[in-house]
């Protein structure tokens, strides 16, 4: 075998065991932006730029959730605002005809910019009616953070979907079937000192059929 030829089959093999290697890590399920129109309370679902997802609001601060953005400093974003909420609130995110299986190597990345005590957590609605918050949380950070989850770390708890609060520990719950995806930071917002920023999320995981 020439030089030649020896080099094609080592790429050629090479780049099997590279895609082989990759096929275990599902790829992006959705990406939310949020439309760049202008600023408005409550957030709904014109603002979502997404054509495959609908927005879905819970909780008793719900009506006060803002859509927001400045126009300075110049690169502020669009995102989600909690500021103003009276009580406690949740943002979650459907797709329209699939449901995602976050099994094994699903990941979850937001842009977020919390103040005060602030913990955005992840929420989840199972197929089966079943909602889960995250054990694991961004904080407070003075300018934008990108943060990444690894779904398999996560302990997850069960959330009361009208109160918006944490009720205990669920044990290894089926996230085969998840429905809705979403956040919270489980308390009122306290205005521009106290709130939670939500510029853009994505979730990686494996789209399944919806029953």
């Amino acid at each position: 075998m020439n030089t030649l030829n020896l080099t094609v089959l080592l790429f050629l093999l090479l780049t099997g065991m590279v895609s082989a290697q990759d096929t275990y890590r599902p790829g992006l399920f959705f990406r939310e932006d949020w439309k760049e129109i202008p600023a408005e309370i409550p957030l709904n679902q014109r603002h979502v730029d997404n054509p495959d997802l609908t927005v879905h609001l819970y909780g008793d601060g719900q009506d006060s959730l803002k859509k927001s953005n400045h126009e300075k400093p110049v690169d502020d974003p669009f995102y989600v605002w909690s500021g103003l909420c009276l009580d406690n609130w949740m943002v979650t995110l459907k797709h329209k005809t699939k449901n995602v299986d976050l099994t094994g190597f699903a990941k979850l990345k937001w842009r977020t910019k919390q103040v005060g005590l602030r913990q955005l957590r992840i929420t989840l609605k199972l197929a089966d009616g079943t909602w889960l918050i995250s054990d694991q949380s961004t904080g407070p950070s003075k300018d934008w953070k990108i943060s990444e989850f690894n779904i398999q770390d996560i302990v997850w708890h069960h959330l009361d979907p009208e109160r918006i609060t944490e009720i205990g520990i669920a044990k290894e719950p089926d996230l085969s079937h998840v429905e809705e995806i979403g956040f919270t930071d489980l308390m009122a917002g306290g205005r521009s000192r106290a709130c939670s920023r939500l510029d853009w999320i994505e979730v990686h995981g494996q789209p399944v059929d919806r029953n």
